[in-house]
């Protein structure tokens, strides 16, 4: 080896401990947290970034998500919820018509809304003078889900009962508006059919009374007085909280009937809740990959609202 192979041995080796010094300053200085290494050949971990997702195959967002969704969502969107009998199931046909549901939201403004609000409807009508019609009434029926969604509207006008049922998602509906919004003690109002007209007589030109933001729905704890027999329906079997003189029309043996059929431990039975609704994870699977597109909905109706509400002051002289 002559001298000038020696001095190129003796300069790598100097290389060498100068990258290895670096190298060993480096790590002492590095925070403590790791840092996650690359190469050509293997695929970045799943490291969690500041929007609370993961840079590949994470679902940590769609979890925050989940327990973002606010709890009223299931009586606000009742009719997003499938239906809990198993052979009605079918996964594909129930993700379609949400998203159908979505679109029509997009287009026509479908507020919130329960059993014994006060709704007008205006709908297209082909055989109306302007094409339009428009029933106010007092809703006292919601059923089904998805696509089938309904909900019944009646009103008493000129001593005449009227009742009109309204697909929830129907093209025809060009719009409907809140008149009242409120709650009753039952699931539904059906024996106002066998009730006084006053129960169910509105102004067909009455104003929207607007609930303020941040309150919760009021429950209308109003008791209506039915007719004499014949009923629409044996009105002494069910359980309704919301008729007062329901016992002053029956006699001793409808009353042994009524409780001959009736099935007071039903409300402690488990399993029939259970096969009656949607278990609470599915709907927070159901909500999470709709909530985006609902809390845009709920903000342009909110500005709406505030236009509404607002008044222009007078201009001052």
């Amino acid at each position: 080896m002559n001298w000038f192979q020696k001095g190129t041995a003796a300069a790598g080796q100097k290389r060498l401990l100068f990258a290895k010094s670096v190298l060993l300053r480096s790590i002492s200085e590095s925070p403590k947290t790791a840092t996650p290494c690359r190469c050509c050949s293997t695929k970045l971990a799943g490291v969690p970034s500041s929007k609370g997702s993961l840079h590949a195959g994470g679902n940590i967002g769609t979890e925050r998500t989940k327990f973002m969704i606010p709890p009223n969502y299931r009586h606000v969107y009742r009719e997003f919820l499938p239906d809990p009998k198993v052979e009605w199931r079918n996964a594909v046909r129930e993700k379609l018509e949400r998203k159908d549901m979505l679109d029509r939201r997009a287009n026509i403004d479908i507020p919130e809304f329960y059993v014994g609000s006060v709704l007008a409807v205006t709908s297209s009508d082909p055989h109306a003078e302007n094409k339009t019609a428009r029933f106010l009434g007092v809703c006292i029926l919601r059923e089904k889900c998805g696509l089938r969604a309904r909900f019944i509207l009646r009103n008493v006008i000129d001593h005449q009962g009227i009742e009109i049922s309204y697909d929830l998602y129907d093209p025809a509906l060009q719009k409907i508006q809140v008149m009242r919004l409120e709650k009753r003690l039952d699931d539904h109002l059906l024996y106002l059919r066998d009730a006084l007209d006053e129960f169910s007589t509105f102004d067909v030109n009455m104003e929207p009374e607007i609930l303020p933001d941040g309150l919760p729905v009021p429950v209308n704890d109003i008791k209506v007085i039915l007719k004499p027999r014949p009923w629409y329906a044996r009105w002494e079997r069910c359980d309704l909280a919301g008729v007062a003189n329901i016992d002053e029309h029956i006699n001793e043996r409808r009353r042994v009937k009524a409780a001959a059929v009736a099935k007071p431990w039903e409300k402690y039975d488990l399993m029939k809740e259970y096969r009656s609704t949607i278990p609470e994870e599915e709907q927070r699977d159901i909500f999470a990959e709709i909530h985006s597109q609902l809390y845009s909905l709920e903000l342009m109706r909110k500005k709406l609202k505030r236009k509404r509400t607002f008044t222009k002051p007078a201009k001052l002289a």
